[in-house]
Order: structure tokens, then sequence, then C-alpha cells
């Protein structure tokens, strides 16, 4: 009889998808967490990381494919770590994500009548849509430099010369910048040492504009013939703007470090975002599926029914991605970041479009929001990951906004958040959009829509 132990091989039928992006089955009462799977596949599987109640497995065959199974677009999709689904079918991932949005509302914020649209927004294409790549840099046992993802659960790099997801325009440069490289002999980074220079190569392209920025990310300044290679770049590529280098020179796992100076050209790209023009730099969050990004602001504009008489507090705005386009249709419009540089950019966008009724803050949320400031008709969240800080959830429930818009990356974080907010019955959930902004990854995108209740 099979043990429910480390080594044990089980076979078992893959029941769901997890918003890890693993295959989810049960081997009697236990729960087994299988990478590599999709939804109704029949395998075998070695247990590899036991506990009383579950288990994580590894798949050794797969007895009979699910009809949701497809043969992957990438040759190293079974090595790499940048995706989680490309063996899953296109039409199934979107089902999946509504899933996990769904199944985070119910168990997580404990809401049972979910006004949820399906299906999500969805890219016209799933593949080539990222406008931005960063890759890590190594070398390979022949010391030839490598570009690419880290293998799942692991710092060992899978080297590619082209990635299915990111815009094709850019798999030209990823393969000839790491022959160039090569050919001038800058050291490569090694964490394990802190030696060496070069860390990450980032690659950016307005999706609109086709303008394309590059970045090295050094753990010093000292490349050698830098600006002599970023000329020869920029001459043989039209579409290049500029040539950066970001210094970064601390330990860990943080790729952009505080300082970036321009080579050649620009320290920006522009891009055509919702009508407007905005100015992007290498470390310059936006989202990278501008494609969906401009249908899940198009749907928030509907939803609020914005009069032009509003005034809008965008929590967490960077740069003014949302906060820009909402400006025009708001009397004002007010955005809220820590970071002093996202805050510049803010200001510098606002500027270049003209847009006078907007203006940006550097401060935290949870500093901003008190009894002191006026209370908006709108917030707008759009925290990290790890949501919202509880101080940023208090004041919310004393100001008490009549409608708060809350978008969110992660549906586990959301669902806590939204519990919170809805549970003393000052607030009612009134809609949730999910979007899908990475494709091929079990990653999604909801904004969710709360009404103050007024009776």
């Amino acid at each position: 009889m099979t043990q429910w132990q480390q080594g044990s091989s089980i076979e078992l039928t893959i029941a769901s998808l997890s918003d890890r992006g693993d295959g989810v089955g049960r081997w009697g009462d236990r729960v087994v967490f299988v990478p590599d799977t999709v939804t109704g596949d029949r395998v075998r599987v070695r247990l590899v990381r036991v506990k009383k109640q579950y288990a994580h497995g590894q798949i050794q065959s797969v007895l009979k494919p699910s009809e949701y199974r497809i043969r992957p677009r990438c040759l190293v999709a079974d090595k790499c770590g940048g995706c989680q689904w490309q063996h899953v079918e296109d039409v199934y991932q979107r089902q999946a994500k509504v899933q996990i949005v769904l199944e985070a509302l119910e168990r997580i914020g404990g809401f049972t009548e979910l006004p949820i649209a399906s299906p999500l927004f969805a890219a016209t294409h799933p593949l080539h849509y990222r406008n931005k790549a960063t890759y890590p840099l190594g070398l390979s046992q022949q010391q030839t430099v490598q570009a690419g993802y880290y293998r799942r659960g692991s710092h060992q790099i899978v080297n590619l010369n082209q990635c299915p997801v990111q815009d094709e325009r850019l798999d030209c440069l990823l393969a000839d910048i790491k022959l160039d490289i090569a050919a001038q002999q800058w050291t490569i980074y090694n964490e394990r040492q802190h030696m060496g220079q070069l860390r990450h190569l980032s690659l950016r392209i307005g999706r609109r504009t086709g303008e394309v920025l590059v970045t090295l990310i050094s753990r010093n300044s000292n490349l050698p013939d830098l600006l002599t290679q970023a000329q020869q770049w920029q001459a043989k590529y039209p579409e290049l703007v500029g040539v950066c280098v970001n210094i970064n020179p601390k330990p860990g796992n943080i790729i952009f470090g505080d300082r970036t100076h321009c080579i050649v050209g620009r320290d920006y790209l522009e891009e055509e975002f919702a009508g407007l023009t905005l100015q992007l730099r290498s470390e310059t969050f936006f989202q990278v599926n501008t494609e969906v990004a401009e249908a899940l602001l198009a749907v928030i504009a509907q939803r609020l029914e914005l009069q032009g008489t509003e005034t809008l507090l965008d929590a967490y705005c960077g740069i003014g991605t949302f906060t820009l386009p909402l400006a025009q249709r708001v009397k004002t419009a007010i955005g809220v970041e820590r970071q002093s540089s996202a805050i510049t950019q803010a200001r510098a966008n606002a500027q270049l479009n003209h847009i006078t009724n907007a203006e940006f803050h550097c401060a935290a949320v949870e500093d901003w929001l008190t009894p002191e400031q006026p209370c908006p008709d709108i917030v707008l969240l759009d925290p990290p990951r790890k949501g919202c800080d509880r101080t940023v959830i208090s004041a919310l429930l004393s100001l008490l906004p009549p409608q708060i818009l809350y978008i969110s990356c992660k549906p586990a974080t959301l669902a806590r958040d939204l519990k919170l907010l809805c549970a003393d019955g000052q607030y009612q959930l009134v809609y949730v959009q999910p979007a899908d902004f990475f494709p091929q990854t079990p990653h999604v995108e909801c904004a969710a829509f709360l009404q103050r209740r007024t009776e």
C-alpha cells in the first residue's frame, strides 16, 4: 500500500488550479499541489514535501491528459519559471482566474452574493503582450553570458534568446546584447560571492510608439567603453531612444538601485495610454499589459458614472497612470505616493498633457488619510500585492467616502481588505471586474467597486 510520505508515488486527478498556478488534487482526504498540471489531468505524482493534511508533488507522468492541456508554445516552458500556465488552454486560463477570484472572495472575504463580471477582460493575443522584461544575467559552465528567467524554486538561469510573452520587437535586442556584453568582457555579477558587475538587463518598449529603452543594472559604473557600445546599439536599432545604467551595489534580490545614469539618448521612452502621452523611465512602475490596462480603465470610468464635479483621491498613484486619465473626467484629482521619483514623473506627465486639475503629493497613504483632510467623493486604492495597511482601512472607515475603488493584483489580499471595509455594514460590494494582465501565468488583476450605504 502506498504510504503518505516523501518519495512515495501516487495517482490522482487534478480537480482545480490554485492561485499559485499549481494543480490541486485529492488523495483520500488529503490535498496535493502539483505544478505543470491542469484541471482534468490524471497523473502519477511523486510526493516531495509532505505535511499531515497536504503535500506538494512532482509530476512523473500524465496518465490521461485533460481536455484543457495544450502543447506549450515556448521551447523551455518546462524549465523556465517565468510562466506557469503555458500548458493550459487560453480560454480555460481565463475561466480558472475568475474561479480564483470567486474562491478568494468567498473563502477569505466571506462574501456570498458576488456581483462579479465574467468573462474577465483579456488581451486579444495571449502572447507577446509584455511591454517590459528584466532578465537576470549569469554565466554558463562554459562561461558564456546568459540572460533569462530562473528555474522555478532556484536561482539557476534558463537562457533565452527570445521570449513568447514579451513584445516580439525586443527579441533581437535580447540575443544581440548578450553577445556584445561578452565581447566587451564586462564581468557578470555573482550573488553568492557578491563580485562582478552586471546583474540584470532591462528592456522596455512603448507598445503604441515603438520606442525602446535599454538599461543595464550593474553593481558599479566600471564598464569600460560603455559609451561606445551604447552608441553602436543606438545606431543599429533606430527605435532605441536611450541606453541607461542603473547602479545597485547592495546584496539581495532587489533589482533596481537608487541611481540611474543616461549614457546616450534619453532616460525615458514615451508611450501613448488612454489618449495621453506618458514618459516611462527604466524603473517606472507601469502595467506590463498596456491594452488590458486601458480596457480596465474604460470600465472604471463607466462604472464610477463620473459627472465632472467629483474629487478623486488616487492612493498609491505611482506615476499617475490612472490618476491623469480620470482627472479629465472629474473636478479635482489628487495622487498620493510615497516614492518621490514616481511623484516627480506624475507631475511631469501632468504638465506634458496640459492637465491642470491634478495634484500629486509624496507621502505614505496611511499618513495622508487624516481627519484633517477633506473627504473625497471617490478613493481609488491600488496598493502593492501585500494590500493596504490596517491604518489605511481604519482611516477610510473614519472618512467614509461615498465610493471606493480597489484595484488589486492579488485576490487573497483584496478579499481580506474588502472584508474589513464591509465588516460594519458601512460599505457594500457592488461590482468586481477581473482582468487578465498576465496570460500564461496564474496572476489576475481585479477592480472592486464599493458603495457607501446611505440607509
